[in-house]
């Protein structure tokens, strides 16, 4: 099996999230500058097979749009031109940067830690891809 791979997109930065080969266990990848985005993830691929990419689908709570999907939809359009054979897909990714937030602090993360956008971005990638493969269970 390979790979499924989650990303929460944002302005600056996205964090990234993947599955093991057996798509059981979902972990942080890594944080990349947005702007380095598709080449990071184009030599990724060549270095692991990656069978489906999920990006979060930016919306307020009301489920609305938010300002950050029109950027969002521009990276998913580029990919399926660019790559069509890793399919990727849209997934609600609402309230992630908030169960980001809580994870660290159930973790016991010190509050300089909390403060990494980094890793807030990292943890919310690995939230889209757990919620993902929870909804693919039922």
């Amino acid at each position: 099996m390979a790979r499924i791979l989650s990303i929460d997109y944002g302005r600056k930065r996205t964090g990234l999230a993947v599955t093991d080969p057996l798509q059981i266990i979902a972990g942080g990848l890594a944080t990349v500058a947005t702007s380095e985005l598709f080449d990071w993830l184009k030599a990724y691929l060549e270095k692991e097979p990656v069978e489906l990419i999920v990006i979060g689908e930016p919306r307020q709570p009301n489920g609305q749009p938010s300002e950050n999907l029109a950027r969002v939809q521009q990276f998913v359009n580029r990919w399926r031109k660019a790559v069509p054979g890793v399919p990727i897909e849209f997934f609600d990714e609402r309230f992630t940067s908030v169960l980001a937030h809580q994870t660290m602090l159930d973790a016991g993360l010190k509050k300089k830690a909390r403060q990494n956008k980094a890793l807030v971005d990292e943890i919310s990638a690995t939230i889209i891809l757990e919620d993902y493969m929870r909804s693919r269970k039922s």
